[in-house]
């Protein structure tokens, strides 16, 4: 719920900043890149954060190898999408790598979600609720890539 929150409030408070003579801020396409932003450095950063790592490495699947390596590569690349989505040369190709990355760890999710994980040491959200808020995230970023 977190990112929600920051996705949300990120907007909306970019969004309003546009509204009060920020032209930069001044639609709704920069408000959201900024939003997008502000959730993905929200996620990115407990991906180097030892329990939060720790926990992070329990969500990725058996199948896949070296999962520490994969929380470095996928937080790495959250905080990268989200300094990209702050420069309009760069923004539509930040959030269309982005919306990639949240498909390519979307099997992290539904594999922690049955698996009843925590996160943080709170329980993982479950997967119905979790593929809502997926959708949201992905369009979200689809959005803001065009």
């Amino acid at each position: 719920m977190i990112p929600l929150i920051a996705l949300l409030g990120g907007f909306t408070g970019l969004r309003l900043l546009g509204l009060a003579g920020i032209d930069a801020l001044d639609a709704w396409q920069p408000a959201l890149r900024g939003g997008l932003a502000v959730m993905f450095v929200t996620t990115g950063v407990p991906h180097f954060v030892p329990g939060w790592r720790r926990d992070m490495a329990a969500m990725v699947p058996a199948a896949l190898p070296r999962p520490e390596l994969l929380i470095t590569i996928t937080g790495v690349l959250e905080l990268a999408g989200a300094a990209g989505l702050l420069f309009p040369s760069v923004a539509p190709a930040a959030a269309t790598g982005l919306a990639l990355l949240m498909l390519a760890m979307f099997p992290a999710n539904v594999s922690a979600a049955r698996r009843n994980l925590t996160l943080g040491g709170r329980p993982v959200t479950p997967l119905v609720p979790r593929t809502i808020l997926q959708v949201v995230f992905v369009a979200a970023a689809v959005a803001a890539a065009v």
